[in-house]
């Protein structure tokens, strides 16, 4: 063989998972972007497009037995997890386009909200580890709950307007009606008995657009912030909205923050939860534990 002769650079297989309904915008161009900003030197990319609740998971699990080291989730928090959830089961390597109505983890990450330059960043191939969770055995990467949050994800699912104008809607005509529970819950040995609002246990800081819950929660720390709403009257509802927004949960008397690693969250029925925003209906008794840096992601 000639001296001179360059090796060949071995390009990445990389696959983009498009949800083409995430945030209720049309999807149909992220190709056409990929295609142009996308670095062809270094990856050979393909798309598929999700067409229904889990088609993700398939896709991902094919794609791995066809040797694709990255797999990009494009859509939100709801299509993350379905992806995530394969990729850090294979130790392949995760990349977000944020294309969702809230896009918390995204957020979190530092990720950036335009099309664009998220392309861009997957092109440098930066990658940091990351915490991930389960709940019941189903992984989250963001946020997982009971109690409201998990009612509106299931009352905002049969809604066919996606998008956060409609989530909003649906958030003020639920809460009126909606009746606080009690929990006992179990962090690190310890019990805590509880009436409230929601429960939600976050290794992100936010729901997404913004809006926090556990604002000192870290992805990288091996905890999981337990996050309890206690009850309130609904004209309290703004102070909520404004200590969410403002990122001062930690220090508002409406919200308890208790940090673990083993959690059992135990109620009086079955009902439904959410992981990763996405609703699903569990029994009387959840466990949730945390797996310290266990997924690799593309990040800034």
């Amino acid at each position: 063989m000639c001296p001179h002769t360059q090796a060949l650079q071995v390009k990445t297989n990389i696959l983009f998972v498009i949800n083409p309904i995430s945030g209720g915008k049309a999807k149909l161009r992220i190709p056409t972007l990929i295609d142009k900003y996308l670095d062809k030197e270094r990856f050979n990319a393909n798309f598929l497009l999700t067409e229904y609740s889990g088609h993700a998971t398939e896709i991902v699990e094919e794609a791995i037995a066809k040797n694709f080291d990255v797999i990009v989730a494009a859509g939100g928090d709801g299509t993350i997890n379905e992806v995530a959830s394969k990729v850090v089961e294979h130790g392949k390597i995760l990349g977000i386009l944020p294309l969702g109505s809230g896009n918390g983890l995204a957020r979190f990450l530092n990720i950036p909200q335009n099309l664009k330059e998220a392309i861009l960043l997957i092109n440098k191939m930066k990658t940091d580890r990351i915490d991930s969770a389960t709940f019941n055995h189903k992984f989250f990467f963001n946020l997982a709950g009971v109690g409201f949050d998990a009612h509106l994800s299931s009352a905002f699912s049969k809604d066919k307007k996606r998008g956060l104008a409609g989530y909003i809607k649906q958030s003020l005509k639920e809460v009126f009606s909606y009746k606080d529970e009690v929990y006992n819950i179990n962090i690190d040995g310890a019990d805590y008995n509880r009436k409230a609002f929601a429960v939600t246990v976050a290794n992100s800081s936010q729901y997404g657009n913004n809006v926090y819950i556990a604002p000192d929660a870290s992805v990288k720390d091996g905890l999981l912030d337990v996050c309890i709403i206690k009850p309130f009257s609904i004209l309290k509802l703004p102070v909520l909205s404004y200590v969410m927004l403002k990122g001062t949960a930690e220090s508002s008397d409406m919200i308890e923050i208790i940090r673990g690693q083993k959690i059992t969250i135990s109620r009086t029925k079955d009902g439904p939860v959410h992981v990763d925003g996405e609703p699903l209906k569990m029994g009387k008794e959840i466990e949730i534990s945390i797996n310290p840096l266990s997924l690799e992601v593309i990040v800034p």
